[in-house]
């Protein structure tokens, strides 16, 4: 075991978001997300694998397939399908976000096709 803390050691970059790898193996990668106010990911596709994202410190905008944004805050979770469009922007404060990027054996979209968004308690 070996933990890994989440929010020790933020870096902001002035010009664009900042990606940083805390594990990365063969089954996938957790990468932390750092967006200073106003800083968007554009909406993109990933590669053939499942993809989560929860929100750790912030609010921001979170887009899926449907290019709708939501706005989420800390404590969500968006659950994406295998190759869905995926895209996040940061609001007036510092947004940060887990992309928890997992091999599926045998991924099957979700039942209604869109991105669930999921409030942690």
């Amino acid at each position: 075991m070996k933990p890994v803390s989440l929010l020790d050691g933020l870096i902001f970059k002035e010009d664009s978001p900042n990606a940083q790898p805390l594990v990365v193996d063969e089954s996938g990668r957790v990468m932390r997300f750092t967006l200073k106010p106003g800083q968007a990911l554009k909406p993109h596709r990933g590669p053939k694998i499942a993809l989560l994202m929860i929100v750790l410190k912030g609010r921001g905008l979170f887009r899926g397939e449907d290019e709708t944004p939501i706005e989420c805050g800390p404590g969500t979770m968006l659950v994406f399908d295998v190759e869905e469009l995926h895209g996040a922007q940061a609001l007036d404060e510092e947004l940060v976000f887990l992309a928890i990027l997992r091999q599926t054996p045998n991924p099957q979209p979700l039942p209604h096709g869109g991105a669930p968004v999921v409030q942690i308690k």
